[in-house]
């Protein structure tokens, strides 16, 4: 089966639209939004690769920014158009993060690939994928690309749902040195901080920052559900004051890693 094929049983059968409503769900993209909202200015242009039903991207245009959305799946392009408002200036279109070619150079002043890199398996395709963000920012603009970590799945999937024995016997799993893989039947590709450094070293830009974009809170789901609103504020601030400790990266289950197009 073909990777899109994968792709699109899981996400017809995936609530994605309401992910990010979901009290773990909400760190992740308070967080994004927080580290997007610091380099936005106004009358800035922001491309939305992977957009997905479009969380992101309908939030920055009801904010007044023009957006342009990439989506490969259909049933997700869908509930982007159902999800937008009138006055919004947002469009969306179906492609491929790794063939941006209906978009020039050097035209955007942010650029997000919030979701392709989780499903790209092998470091040709995310390289590819990562040139073309670069290629369609403007020099000074910054990227962000979000990223799924190996640590987390060993430790829930792996251990704590028994299924430890039985990705090492496929191949998925080093045992060791724990480092992960996937294919297109696993959906989800995994990585360690050191990739996504090697990745982002192979192009012209300069680091920004590397952030947990969850943290701890998807290791405790059920605390989050428990916790009252109080306790949910301290833990949001919490979060966000550590979320740039590079000691704690990896735990989390998601990060982001901004950087900034060099000048010519």
């Amino acid at each position: 089966m073909k990777t899109e094929t994968y792709l699109k049983e899981f996400y017809e059968n995936y609530d994605e639209d309401g992910r990010l409503t979901l009290p773990w769900g909400k760190i992740e993209y308070i967080t994004t939004m927080k580290y997007i909202e610091k380099y936005l200015r106004p009358g800035m242009r922001v491309l939305e690769v992977g957009a997905a039903t479009g969380r992101y991207s309908h939030a920055l245009a009801r904010q007044g920014y023009e957006v342009d959305a990439v989506e490969l799946l259909q049933h997700n392009i869908e509930l982007f158009n159902r999800n937008t408002q009138p006055g919004e200036r947002v469009s969306v279109r179906q492609g491929n993060a790794m063939d941006l070619s209906d978009f020039p150079d050097d035209c955007y002043d942010i650029t997000l690939l919030l979701g392709p890199l989780y499903h790209l398996y092998n470091d040709e395709d995310k390289g590819r994928a990562l040139r073309e963000a670069v290629r369609v920012t403007r020099p000074g603009g910054v990227i962000f690309a979000a990223y799924c970590m190996v640590d987390p799945s060993i430790v829930i999937f792996g251990f704590q749902q028994g299924n430890i024995h039985s990705l090492i016997e496929k191949g998925m799993l080093d045992p060791v040195t724990f480092a992960g893989s996937s294919d297109p039947s696993e959906l989800f590709e995994v990585v360690r901080t050191d990739d996504i450094k090697r990745l982002r070293g192979t192009l012209p830009v300069t680091p920004l920052h590397l952030v947990a974009s969850d943290g701890y809170t998807n290791h405790m789901r059920q605390t989050m559900e428990q916790m009252d609103e109080k306790t949910y504020r301290l833990y949001l601030d919490y979060h966000l004051a550590v979320c740039e400790r590079q000691d704690l990266i990896g735990f989390s289950h998601h990060t982001l890693d901004i950087f900034r197009k060099n000048e010519a």
